[in-house]
């Protein structure tokens, strides 16, 4: 807060205070909004990439000449490296089904969360288990990494975190992480 000589009125400090929480607040649900339509497209990308897999038999080439293409189309956006298209497809391959990503839990996590419930389970179950565990809980990547190497699921009893009771809901790792998430 600027400070000055200046006699503040009653209730300045009150309305300031009140003006801060709904700015981060306002922060917050913006950076979940963006995080929720990238993660929709590229749900959409690798639905895409499947079906043309299958209907036309497209390999590995005509994925590296679509992500030098959607780079140079858009200079400005990260991920579209062949690699990352590759994600796209195998991310639209776990979570298969007519609804729009956003629909379901996984639309409501970042894209390196993401990465990681493919790269480190082949089981849908388990993989829906952390997925929901992690919005639950609040986990940022790194939490979710070790709880999935700790196998938490097979103590599905026990609590994961204390996040939940501990942290209010706009100061969780899962808010952080969104925001450092490109």
């Amino acid at each position: 807060m600027a400070n000055s000589a200046l006699d503040l009125p009653h209730g300045y400090i009150e309305l300031f205070t009140s003006l801060k929480i709904r700015v981060r607040d306002s922060q917050v649900r913006a950076q979940r909004v963006v995080n929720t339509q990238l993660i929709e497209l590229y749900w959409h990308i690798g639905r895409e990439i499947l079906e043309q897999q299958a209907q036309a038999g497209w390999g590995s080439g005509v994925i590296r000449h679509l992500a030098a293409d959607l780079r140079a189309e858009f200079p400005e956006m990260k991920g579209f490296s062949a690699s990352n298209l590759q994600y796209m497809r195998a991310f639209a391959d776990a979570w298969p089904g007519p609804d729009p990503i956003s629909q379901q839990a996984a639309g409501k996590l970042p894209w390196g969360h993401i990465l990681v419930l493919i790269d480190k389970l082949d089981d849908a179950e388990t993989r829906a288990w952390y997925t929901t565990a992690a919005i639950e809980n609040g986990w940022s990547r790194a939490v979710m990494l070790n709880q999935i190497m700790n196998r938490t699921h097979e103590r599905v009893g026990s609590e994961a975190t204390n996040f939940a009771r501990q942290l209010p809901a706009g100061d969780s790792e899962l808010a952080q992480q969104i925001a450092k998430d490109p």
